[in-house]
């Protein structure tokens, strides 16, 4: 599928039924654009199977819910609409982005209670997010934007909001040559890239950051348990910025970036694309084609 993201051919499932591509638009006055009352999924089809699709429409249930916002929908109604989108557009491997929004209504304002809770649910096929960072290693800038405490915002839920120093960072390092942006968190921790969290291994151990002041990502979970699995010790915890010239790999994970070596963090800290990093990348990819 090529083109503008507003100008494909396709289906789109929108607040209960299909409706063609192009024709699924909202009003200007939409409450979620001025106020990013928005929460959304991002998730993998993987031969006609959405790689634990019921975990991310839980998780978008409740983001909807830390911002005050109730989806109309059911978790299993959100699965089957889910499904009713990839088969009318033919998929059995593809994205598939859900969103939940205050649209327009009466109020206009900070406060809008009484607008409807929205949802829709895209898809398109997408290959490796980071391109062939998949095989040589990601480059990875630091960003001077710090991850909020939780004190200040519900870091826990998949909100749009959350995501504007995101795009700020990863324009940032795009146009210094880089893949992506790690942040360090509030306190000065190492915490996370813009759409993706991040491993290291030392000593044969994986360490990553404790998941306490961003999203603790499904893919995130997942690969915690398949290293366990294997046997391999895995460190939740604070890691110190001075840390990182002391590990020998580094990865990144995520629904859309999946498992991606990361070769250099600020062309300062490298890393070898080493067997471990090679062999969990290697064990997602046949788990989520299980």
């Amino acid at each position: 599928m090529a083109g503008n993201y507003d100008d494909r051919d396709g289906k789109i499932w929108m607040d209960g039924k299909l409706v063609e591509w192009r024709d699924a638009n909202v009003h200007i006055l939409t409450h979620a654009l001025h106020y990013a009352s928005s929460v959304f999924e991002g998730e993998r089809c993987y031969n006609g199977k959405i790689f634990k699709g019921i975990e991310h429409s839980q998780r978008l249930r409740a983001s909807a819910n830390m911002l005050d916002m109730e989806i109309p929908y059911s978790v299993e109604e959100i699965e089957a609409a889910k499904y009713e989108m990839l088969k009318a557009n033919g998929w059995t491997d593809a994205y598939v982005r859900a969103v939940a929004f205050r649209g327009a209504g009466s109020e206009m304002g900070v406060s809008a209670v009484g607008n409807p809770v929205r949802l829709a649910i895209a898809g398109w096929e997408w290959g490796a997010y980071y391109g062939d960072a998949k095989t040589k290693g990601a480059r990875i800038d630091i960003s001077k934007w710090k991850r909020p405490s939780p004190e200040t915002i519900p870091v826990a839920a998949k909100a749009a909001g959350l995501y504007m120093i995101c795009t700020m960072s990863k324009h940032a390092a795009q146009a210094k040559g880089y893949s992506d942006a790690l942040f360090m968190d509030y306190r000065g921790y190492v915490a996370e890239a813009t759409g993706a969290n991040i491993f290291f291994v030392k000593d044969g151990e994986v360490h990553t950051p404790l998941a306490d002041a961003f999203l603790n990502g499904i893919t995130r979970q997942t690969v915690i348990q398949l290293l366990r699995d294997k046997g391999i010790t895995v460190h939740e915890r604070h890691i110190e910025p001075s840390e990182l010239e002391t590990f020998q790999q580094c990865w990144l994970t995520g629904t859309a970036a999946e498992v991606t070596p990361v070769s250099s963090i600020a062309d300062i800290y490298n890393f070898e694309i080493g067997a471990l990093t090679l062999d969990i990348a290697e064990t997602y990819e046949r788990h989520v084609r299980a």
